[in-house]
């Protein structure tokens, strides 16, 4: 115990004095003003702000233009601000069923997500010593309470039992699904998670098939979160299945894709 407890020490000092090393990705998040923000907005006028800063600075393939939102993000701080003062725990009114907090939780998870990539001066990529940072130690506030995004998905989204919502949260990185220019619905959820899976199984980068090799290639989504795919479909080939106009043969092996943590930047590198 002792051992491991060194090493966790040398490897916050490592992240926190490297030169170039993701210290800024460990920093408590920017929680801009939340009382105005709960006084000005309902749950649905708040989609609505969401989706404005999605149509925004969100391209048709996903990419974020972070150059324009480094330069101007009142609208995603104000997002952020109500994500920080409501706990829908304490809303049952507004919260009254599952598809109501998951609404709400998706749509928090990938605007904390976008408002931390802009506080941490928008890194080129999260993988290594950064993905334990930004996911782990950043914390972020939702509902008034300190809590990092690995922990808001593991512990509070992946608990309300709905596995599609793999095809809608997006960390910001090119290996996630495609962010949508609109925000998820209270009202309309599960049509669009349905949409979510649909265009998430028809991309190529996710579900490749060679019908050679008798193999499928899936996106490493599916290697990460298995059991919960799982819970609703024999194998993963059968769960991809329900999502395409064309079955895979169920006897063909599976692969997964290399995740690509590369920050989905309107300007990166080789970008279409």
């Amino acid at each position: 115990m002792r051992r491991l407890g060194r090493i966790a020490v040398g490897l916050l000092l490592l992240i926190v004095v490297t030169p170039g090393s993701p210290s800024a990705l460990t920093a408590p998040t920017r929680v801009p003003d939340a009382t105005s923000a709960t006084q000005e907005l309902g749950i649905r006028d708040w989609e609505r702000l969401w989706t404005s800063v999605l149509i925004r600075y969100v391209d048709d393939s996903g990419r974020i233009d972070f150059a324009a939102l480094t330069h101007d993000h009142t609208d995603l701080d104000r997002v952020v601000a109500f994500v920080a003062a409501i706990d829908p725990s304490s809303r049952p009114r507004e919260f009254s069923d599952r598809d109501s907090r998951l609404a709400f939780y998706i749509n928090a998870y990938n605007a904390l997500a976008m408002h931390g990539i802009v506080d941490a001066g928008v890194p080129r990529n999260l993988g290594g010593l950064r993905k334990f940072a930004f996911f782990y130690l950043h914390k972020f506030v939702v509902g008034g309470k300190s809590i990092s995004l690995y922990d808001l998905e593991n512990k509070v989204i992946r608990p309300l039992g709905e596995e599609r919502v793999h095809f809608a949260l997006n960390c910001m990185v090119v290996g996630c699904p495609r962010l949508p220019r609109v925000a998820f619905s209270v009202d309309d959820l599960d049509r669009e998670l349905d949409a979510a899976a649909h265009l998430f199984m028809r991309e190529q980068r996710n579900v490749s098939v060679d019908p050679v090799r008798h193999d499928v290639q899936l996106s490493a989504i599916f290697d990460l979160y298995t059991s919960d795919f799982l819970n609703h479909a024999p194998s993963l080939i059968a769960y991809v299945n329900r999502y395409r106009a064309e079955p895979i043969p169920s006897d063909f092996k599976v692969r997964f894709f290399d995740y690509d943590w590369t920050v989905n930047s309107r300007d990166r590198v080789g970008a279409s």
